[in-house]
């Protein structure tokens, strides 16, 4: 289910509109990398959240059946920052399912949505307990490279 490279952005819950005001939909992006995962075959996920600068995140987790037979697969998995990085002594925590997809849908492309919440503080501007929403978006072959992540952390994962 989660194999392979997504490119993930997370976003600020906000109710505010924000028309077409660019700069107010850019800074409601938290944070922005490509996640890479390798499963195991048993439902134990591990890989890492690139963020591009140095800043990345060591990831593992779960993904697997839900609890009722109609309700879709689930994912939980925990990021922790890496010693020696500027992400030492991070921790964030996601949750979520694969987005719907549509029998009748024209080119879509698998998704991951969910949400996550930041477990550890990491400075006076990164306080424990900030939730966000996320969306990561499968990579065909593309390289990383070329994908967004590769340049601009943020506070937020």
């Amino acid at each position: 289910m989660l194999d392979g490279k997504w490119t993930y952005r997370s976003y600020h819950n906000s109710t505010a509109l924000v028309g077409d005001d660019a700069a107010a939909a850019l800074a409601l992006i938290f944070g922005e990398g490509v996640f890479d995962f390798t499963e195991d075959g048993t439902g134990k996920v591990q890989g890492t959240l690139d963020m591009g600068g140095g800043y990345a995140l060591a990831v593992s987790g779960t993904a697997g059946c839900a609890d009722r037979e109609d309700a879709p697969p689930v994912f939980a998995l925990i990021g922790l920052g890496i010693d020696g990085t500027p992400t030492a002594g991070w921790r964030y925590d996601y949750r979520g399912v694969p987005a719907y997809s549509w029998p009748e849908g024209v080119n879509q492309i698998p998704c991951l949505v969910g949400s996550v919440v930041r477990v550890h503080a990491h400075g006076p501007g990164a306080p424990a307990g900030v939730t966000a929403s996320f969306v990561a978006v499968r990579q065909s072959d593309v390289s990383s490279t070329s994908q967004p992540g590769g340049g601009a952390a943020t506070t937020g994962s």
